[in-house]
């Protein structure tokens, strides 16, 4: 073990991303490598690379860059090395080797080719691996959460996205694979896991010819683990099935993270999305009607070549009408490689930005009042950090989901990880203020309940 080289690694991207970066921090230190958070010591730098949108790319580039005028030897892995293999190695004569987005799981034997003076290539033209619980993993994400993969890559080939591409077709895990990584994941004491895949609600398409996703909430039900998440739920993927698992399931969140995208049928059309476009406010308000407490995510892209003032005003009524708990909003961005990159009538950037700008703006008073309806409330919160100067408690409630939602302030003495009973007394836009809940608090919370 002495002999083997100091690795350090960069995470970069999305959580399906973290959870590679964590397979390949698990197989590292299984095979005896001594893994540092600190590049300056590291013998390799491993940079698990993210390519969906420009500024993704900006930021992987920046990064090599960095490690390359410090003249580290760089290892880059993900999608960015999936995307642009023979580039990279031709412009950072420092990397040492490429390793694709369904390769991650070779690291080990990619080391030990590069120590002996190799420079490697290893990305399968079509990913097709996919980790599950016998793979060894080392968590980064606060003690009390663990995103859990239930399948990788995806068979929708919306215009605009480079996603197929980069992780190929989709691959789902068994359910008696996922029950049992999460059994193990309960066994560390995690207090919430985070469902993820490209297309949550198609999970099991692919092994069992039907959706099984009903049926994996319900099995998750029996792992004793307080909340269960789930991200990216295809609108037309959450049937009355699916919502009645999740009315059901006590450790199912009602947090349902829709991609939506647009509200328009021509603009949807455009994304090939076709089958989105008539059913948007229909599945909405199934929604509601089916778990009335849900709360709604959504993320939209405006500036899609061709969207009018006209496609816009729709998009922004749809946004006004729905009031949505959290709303995420990008600006179109071309991808070479996707349809969408060479469609004509593609918008100037400063119509993209005053387009996204207001619908923001449309939404603040949205999510101000939402948060308010949670002032007087008791809570349970997950503790997952401590300020640094004012030692004040930070999480998060059941609402909000890591990194893309809002915070809760806390008052009082927590352990990091626990979840606690909070007062909410305050809140603004983005987050909530409150206190560890006193005796007092938890019997006018009862009384509430009770009606």
């Amino acid at each position: 073990m002495g002999n083997k080289p100091t690795i350090a690694i960069s995470h970069l991207g999305c959580e399906k991303n973290r959870i590679d970066t964590e397979h390949i921090l698990g197989l590292l230190v299984q095979a005896g490598y001594s893994v540092d958070t600190d590049e300056e010591v590291a013998d390799y730098v491993i940079v698990n690379t993210c390519s969906f949108i420009q500024s993704a790319r900006e930021e992987s580039v920046r990064t090599l860059v960095e490690l390359a005028e410090a003249k580290k030897k760089i290892v880059i892995t993900g999608c960015m090395a999936q995307h642009f293999q023979e580039q990279l190695f031709d412009e950072l004569p420092e990397a040492v080797a490429v390793v694709g987005t369904g390769d991650y799981n070779k690291i080990v034997e990619v080391i030990e080719r590069v120590e002996v003076g190799e420079r490697v290539t290893e990305i399968s033209a079509e990913p097709t691996y996919i980790a599950d619980e016998t793979t060894p993993r080392y968590r980064t994400t606060t003690e009390g959460v663990a995103y859990l993969r239930v399948a990788e890559g995806c068979d929708y080939r919306c215009a605009f996205c480079i996603i197929p591409h980069l992780r190929g077709n989709q691959r789902s895990r068994t359910i008696e694979s996922i029950v049992a990584e999460a059994k193990q994941l309960a066994a560390e004491g995690v207090q919430e896991i985070i469902l993820i895949s490209q297309i949550t609600t198609n999970y099991g398409l692919d092994l069992y010819g039907e959706p099984r996703l009903a049926e994996l909430l319900r099995a998750l039900g029996e792992v004793d683990v307080p909340w269960i998440r789930m991200h990216y739920a295809y609108p037309t993927g959450l049937t009355p099935k699916v919502l009645r698992a999740i009315r059901e399931t006590p450790n199912v969140l009602p947090y349902l993270d829709l991609p939506l995208q647009h509200s328009h049928p021509e603009v949807l059309r455009a994304m090939n999305r076709p089958w989105q476009a008539g059913v948007n406010d229909r599945i909405i308000e199934g929604i509601k009607a089916a778990v009335p407490e849900a709360v709604l995510r959504t993320t939209f892209i405006v500036g899609f070549p061709g969207e009018t003032d006209e496609h816009f005003d729709h998009l922004y009524q749809f946004v006004q009408r729905h009031e949505f708990d959290h709303v995420g909003v990008f600006t179109f961005s071309p991808e070479e490689g996707t349809p969408a990159y060479t469609l004509p009538n593609q918008l100037p950037q400063e119509v993209m930005d005053e387009r996204r700008s207001a619908l923001m703006e449309l939404q603040q008073p949205i999510s101000l009042k939402k948060n308010q309806g949670e002032v007087g409330k008791v809570v349970d919160v997950l503790i997952e950090q401590e300020h640094p100067e004012t030692g004040e408690l930070i999480g998060r409630s059941a609402r909000f989901a890591p990194e893309v939602d809002g915070l809760v302030y806390v008052r009082g003495n927590a352990r990091l990880g626990s979840r606690v009973p909070v007062a909410i007394a305050s809140a603004d836009v983005y987050d909530l203020y409150g206190h560890v809940a006193t005796v007092a608090d938890l019997v006018q919370r009862e009384s509430i309940a009770l009606g």
